[in-house]
């Protein structure tokens, strides 16, 4: 990774707080779980196992006495970081960088976050969940059965299914599944073409949530209540000339190449109950 060196060229706060914004719209696990915010060396929160439970009780009994059952996880934020070059041209038309850092930047960030919560890459540290290994249930050869089978794994684990995140893979499956009488399950019409809701749940589509393997993962179901996401800081972005960076097996100079390149990074954590998520599986 090149050493940037930070130039006079700096983006208005209302720019980083827009590609925040759109790295968040455009990631299906920042859309479901909740964020909170980090302290530079992380926090400790509350995982509910089990919940307190009432009892019926006669005139002048004692009352019942519950707790629920609750232990800790380290919710610590890790740096998730890109360069990407642009050419001077960008850099002489400032409202035209910004545009484009705005539309190019979110999606590269938010694809990351998704795709290492899924278990697509490998994960930053120990402190950070994914769903990797959670309940694989199958829905190629009946997908509405799979459906249902995920939703009743939830529910015996005391989760109520409230989010989809979809592969297009996934996608497509869905679209093709077809009750008794040859009517598409999970479309209204053949002209919308989208998948907004899977038994009553809202659906998100990432291209993170396809993950190779045997079986194949195309989608992801769960109780995002019991999902975290925290952040330390919006997204922190440094501009350059003067770096030589290093993209795959090539070299670029930019100052040699009359370029200039973005950093931008962000801290982020993850943590969830994953006794409350099912993983959406194919035979390849």
């Amino acid at each position: 990774m090149a050493n940037l060196t930070r130039q006079s060229l700096q983006l208005p706060t209302e720019v980083s707080s827009e590609i925040l914004q759109n790295t968040q719209e455009q990631s299906a696990v920042m859309q479901l779980a909740r964020q909170v915010q980090l302290p530079g060396t992380g926090v400790s929160i509350p995982v509910i196992l089990s919940d307190p439970e009432a009892a019926w009780v006669k005139e002048g009994d004692s009352k019942p006495v519950s707790s629920a059952t609750v232990d800790t996880k380290k919710l610590v934020a890790y740096k998730l970081a890109v360069i990407e070059p642009f050419s001077m041209e960008f850099k002489r038309d400032i409202p035209a960088l910004y545009d484009a850092l705005v539309a190019r930047l979110p999606l590269a960030l938010a694809n990351k976050f998704d795709a290492t919560v899924f278990g697509k890459v490998d994960k930053p540290g120990e402190d950070f969940d994914t769903l990797k290994a959670v309940t694989g249930q199958d829905i190629k050869t009946d997908a509405y059965k799979g459906l249902v089978a995920a939703d009743l794994d939830i529910s015996e684990h005391d989760g109520i299914v409230n989010g989809y995140v979809i592969s297009p893979r996934c996608k497509s499956i869905l679209l093709t599944a077809t009750d008794t009488t040859n009517r598409p399950l999970f479309i209204n019409s053949v002209a919308e073409g989208a998948i907004p809701m899977i038994l009553g749940a809202p659906t998100k589509q990432s291209k993170g949530a396809y993950v190779t393997g045997t079986p194949n993962t195309v989608g992801f179901v769960g109780d995002w209540t019991k999902a975290i996401y925290g952040t330390v800081e919006g997204v922190q972005v440094t501009i350059s000339d003067q770096a030589t960076i290093t993209s795959g097996s090539e070299t670029i100079n930019l100052w040699q190449q009359n370029m200039f390149a973005v950093r931008a990074e962000i801290e982020l954590g993850f943590r969830c109950d994953t006794t409350v998520f099912n993983r959406l599986t194919v035979t390849a």
